[in-house]
């Protein structure tokens, strides 16, 4: 765990989820925190500041010597770029560090308004290669935030490719905290189960909840194991050196809806194993007091993530998706209102335990402790009256510590106190002779310079002189300021003498100066006239008379049916690309009218290139665009923008249409009617595309179901392929089978089991100038497809209402077993 040369130590920032955990996260040693507002973020249930906020917390913030990032990582609808205007103006007049962003648009309209404040691409982003980089770089933003998915072999390659292009960009990784099971950007799981959008800040965390794994139609036994999408959270405190070491920029503690205990517990950890870093270039091997911090912070179980690679057995443990804590044992006995539990971790009065019995969905049991008497390697608890219902404890339960009241109060007294307590360093000069004035010049860690004279002369010392000593003890009485003395170096000339009291009187003006300096607001350029309308240019276009279907198929027996059925343009997404050849061949075989896209996987990792020049060497008519690696490789081609680029307003439609020569993006699947209705209102509706009839791809993951749960393998390389040979469905709690596929990059999507339909509101898309409407197919059979898409032909033919074709599909939907089932999710009003 040792690190070879000394590294700049990056930037250590923390989450605020509100003004305690501000303090929390100042106190414990950040050097930088991140917070939403009332609008526009990705952790809306969290308190949040208010916009009126700012000026305080940031002058709070930066007297402390610490940076405030805003997130605005949400994607933002056509009716709410002009309050979204708004409001970036108000973060850019307040001084913020810097503002977190997911959506391209507005990526845009910041730096429309201000040539020059700090722009951070969101995780949101979906950012894995230099290629993302790079785009982000073209958007002109300043850092990186990559996603949570690469490894630290991936993240040195990502450094060392766009160093090779000359790209400047710093890179943040999130180290510890939650782990999303879906790249983020790219989860719509939410949107389709609920009507809550994750790019909307509004996750309802399908991924903690219990499921079961259906394969070839039948029940896979798993024991206890039911959270099979809930991955341990990420800790990389045992890597961190390494992570170090790679150069990143940034390491963000993720939990803008924990406690302040939390905020304060993980960063204070951090914070100490960075200086150790600092200090030593290396970390002892991790004390068992952190580990044990971090576990009662909050903790599933604690894991490296993705940082040293995919070993999918170890990321999810399936055994729960809640909060447990640290591991205290086994119930062995229970007599008498004792239980006896064989000890794996200390136990004290006043701790909370849950006993856990292999079924977390239920209610359990747990209490805080009363007593504990050892007996060598086992315990016996006692709890308070009525605290438990015994009957409902077992022997061979596990034992969970949940609370622990006397660490909470020590984190606490961490940021509690009336004066500061994480002090920031500063470096004193003092000159001077007899006959002169005694001059002090102090400079901070950000490069604040000030310089304080004595009102008094110097004299001669004849007992007493000024010596370093006295200097240092007078100077660097600063216990109740946010400073401490790092250095003094003392260039007096003879014995001079001086009171103690104007000694304390400069200091005192020291700290005063300095404070007011750190505590200006940063003065960015802003253009107040700026409006987000400046952007785009809207030209009447002539409309065709008649709408085109589009129709993406999964396999060739699908496509051979929509090649039959007079369909103009088809998309083929198929697991494998190597089938794609063949596809084409098949296609211009059987309607050589018909064009054929082809779809690369939505995730591109460094090294992943071989995967597109497959999909290449199909020689397709064009190509389905999924993410910034394919905008690049396939430049010179006829590409089409799919869902995955998020397009939820105008600017962002319009920056993919000009800067990358598409031609056309399909609207954002978090977009209802009426935002899809303000869209195609305020852009060019012959650019835009709407898919209207499929299987909602929810959890898009590097997490592999197939090898977590088939097979005993950790990766692609021992797991035996089971995606290839067993067809896999999981199972909500309602009821509800949803279907699992794998890509060609062993990526899972989990698709609704349920179609979704929006066959009600074509016709208003097509008043609206609509042209272009897709529908997609997931397991379909050749006649459910030959079918549905009859039905559709019909519909924008106008030969049938959308209203018909959609209690047609519902009674089909009885008779074919949900396999054409419609809900009417993200196009609901």
């Amino acid at each position: 765990m040792t690190t070879t040369t000394k590294t700049k130590l990056p930037e250590l920032l923390a989450p605020a989820g509100n003004w305690e955990c501000a303090e929390a996260a100042v106190e414990n040693g950040a050097d930088a925190i991140y917070f939403g507002l009332e609008k526009f973020n990705a952790r809306m249930r969290a308190d949040n500041f208010t916009i009126a906020d700012l000026p305080e917390l940031m002058e709070f913030l930066h007297l402390r010597g610490v940076k405030g990032y805003v997130t605005l990582n949400t994607l933002i609808f056509p009716s709410e770029l002009t309050e979204a205007e708004r409001y970036l103006k108000n973060i850019i007049a307040a001084g913020v560090d810097a503002i977190i962003v997911q959506d391209v648009g507005i990526c845009r309209l910041i730096r429309h308004l201000s040539p020059d404040f700090p722009i951070h691409a969101s995780t949101q982003m979906t950012i894995t290669s230099a290629a993302g980089v790079e785009f982000a770089q073209s958007l002109g933003c300043q850092l990186v935030v990559l996603a949570r998915e690469c490894s630290i072999k991936e993240i040195n390659k990502i450094q060392k490719q766009i160093l090779e292009k000359n790209i400047i960009l710093p890179l943040e990784i999130f180290v510890h905290g939650a782990l999303c099971v879906a790249y983020s950007g790219q989860c719509l799981t939410s949107e389709a189960l609920g009507g809550r959008s994750a790019n909307r800040g509004e996750c309802a965390q399908a991924c903690r909840m219990p499921y079961d794994l259906i394969a070839d139609g039948e029940n896979v036994y798993l024991g206890n194991r039911k959270y099979l999408l809930s991955p341990q959270d990420l800790s990389g405190l045992e890597v961190l050196p390494e992570l170090v070491k790679s150069g990143v920029t940034s390491l963000k503690i993720e939990g803008r809806l924990k406690a302040p205990e939390y905020v304060a517990n993980v960063t204070q950890v951090y914070r100490k194993a960075l200086d150790e870093i600092a200090k030593f270039n290396h970390v002892e091997k991790i004390k068992a007091q952190d580990k044990y911090n971090l576990e009662m912070a909050f903790s599933r179980g604690l894991y490296t993530g993705w940082f040293e690679g995919i070993n999918n057995q170890a990321l999810v443990h399936a055994n729960f998706g809640k909060k447990r804590g640290v591991y205290l044992g086994e119930v062995t006995q229970i007599q008498n209102e004792q239980i006896t539990i064989k000890i794996a971790a200390p136990v004290k009065p006043g701790d909370g335990v849950v006993f856990d019995s292999g079924h977390p969905e239920e209610k359990e049991e747990g209490g805080r402790i009363y007593t504990v008497v050892e007996t060598g390697k086992e315990v016996i608890l006692t709890f308070g009256r009525d605290n438990l219902n015994f009957r409902k404890i077992r022997k061979g339960n596990k034992v969970w510590k949940t609370s622990d009241p006397e660490l909470d109060k020590q984190v606490r007294q961490s940021y509690d106190g009336e004066y500061p307590q994480f002090t920031r360093p500063i470096n004193i000069e003092v000159y001077g002779e007899v006959g002169d004035k005694l001059i002090v010049i102090a400079d901070d860690e950000i490069g604040n310079l000030v310089k304080i004279e004595s009102e008094i002369f110097l004299v001669e010392a004849h007992t007493k002189p000024l010596t370093e000593e006295k200097l240092r003890e007078q100077l660097g009485r600063l216990g109740n300021t946010g400073f401490y003395l790092q250095t003094l170096q003392n260039h007096i000339i003879g014995n001079v003498m001086l009171p103690v009291k104007e000694l304390n009187k400069i200091r005192r003006e020291v700290v005063t100066k300095l404070e007011e300096l750190r505590s200006k607001p940063k003065l960015w350029q802003l253009n107040h006239s700026a409006k987000w309308q400046d952007l785009i240019n809207i030209e009447s276009s002539p409309i065709s008379d008649a709408p085109s279907l589009i129709v993406l198929v999964r396999n060739i027996e699908q496509l051979k049916v929509a090649l039959s059925a007079d369909v103009k343009t088809i998309y083929c997404e198929f697991e494998d690309p190597r089938n794609y050849k063949e596809a084409v061949k098949i296609s211009r075989e059987l309607n050589s009218s018909a064009s054929i896209f082809v779809a690369p996987p939505r995730i591109t990792k460094p090294g992943e290139n071989w995967i597109l020049q497959q999909v290449k060497n199909a020689d397709a008519d064009g190509y389905l665009i999924r993410n910034y690696d394919q905008l690049a490789y396939f430049a010179d081609a006829q590409c089409i923008g799919d869902f995955s680029l998020n397009v939820a307003n105008s600017i962002t439609a319009d920056y993919f249409i000009k800067e990358f020569n598409l031609e056309r993006v399909t609207a954002s699947y978090d977009l209802n009617i009426n935002q899809l209705v303000d869209l195609i209102s305020s852009y060019k509706p012959q650019f835009l595309e709407v898919t209207i009839h499929q299987h909602i791809p929810m959890f898009h993951m590097e997490h592999c179901v197939f090898c977590a749960f088939l097979s005993e393998g950790t990766d692609y390389t021992n797991c035996g392929r089971p995606c290839e040979k067993h067809e896999v469905k999981i199972r909500d709690r309602v009821g509800t089978e949803h279907i699992l596929k794998a890509d060609t990059g062993c990526r899972n999507t989990l698709y609704n089991g349920t179609a979704q339909t929006g066959a009600e509101y074509v016709q208003k898309l097509i008043d609206l100038g609509l042209q272009n409407m897709r529908i997609e197919f997931l397991n379909e059979t050749p006649a459910q497809v030959e079918t549905t898409i009859n039905y559709y032909q019909q519909l924008l033919r106008g030969k049938i209402t959308g209203l018909e074709l959609w209690k047609t599909l519902k009674l089909q939907n009885q008779k074919l077993q949900n396999q054409l089932g419609v809900t009417r999710g993200a196009l609901s009003n």
